[in-house]
């Protein structure tokens, strides 16, 4: 989780959990449909696009929220972002070998 000021201004998330074979493994699938859960609320409720990076080797996904929002779309920005951050733990607090939140 990328924060400034105490608000977060991005994520990125990379690595595969291998929790499980391919097409099985219920981290990956959880910290996915979570990411990208929040991504898609952001677009539809915010009405904006972050920046995102996704593919490549590793399951990678980087999001970065515009420097310019309106104060009301930050905040709202914010609280899906926080949502998100909240079910993150919760994956990690039951699977921490395979999922590891930091804060930069």
């Amino acid at each position: 989780m990328f924060r400034s000021h105490g608000e977060i201004t991005g994520f990125e998330i990379s690595g595969h959990a291998e929790s499980g074979p391919y097409g099985h493994d219920l981290v990956c699938a959880a910290v996915s449909a979570v990411s990208f859960g929040a991504v898609n609320s952001i677009v539809a409720l915010c009405e904006f696009e972050p920046h995102v990076e996704q593919g490549g080797e590793g399951g990678y996904l980087k999001v970065i929220l515009p420097k310019d929002l309106k104060d009301s779309v930050m905040t709202k920005a914010q609280t899906l972002l926080e949502g998100m951050q909240v079910s993150l733990k919760t994956i990690e607090q039951e699977y921490d070998q395979y999922i590891k939140i930091s804060q930069r």
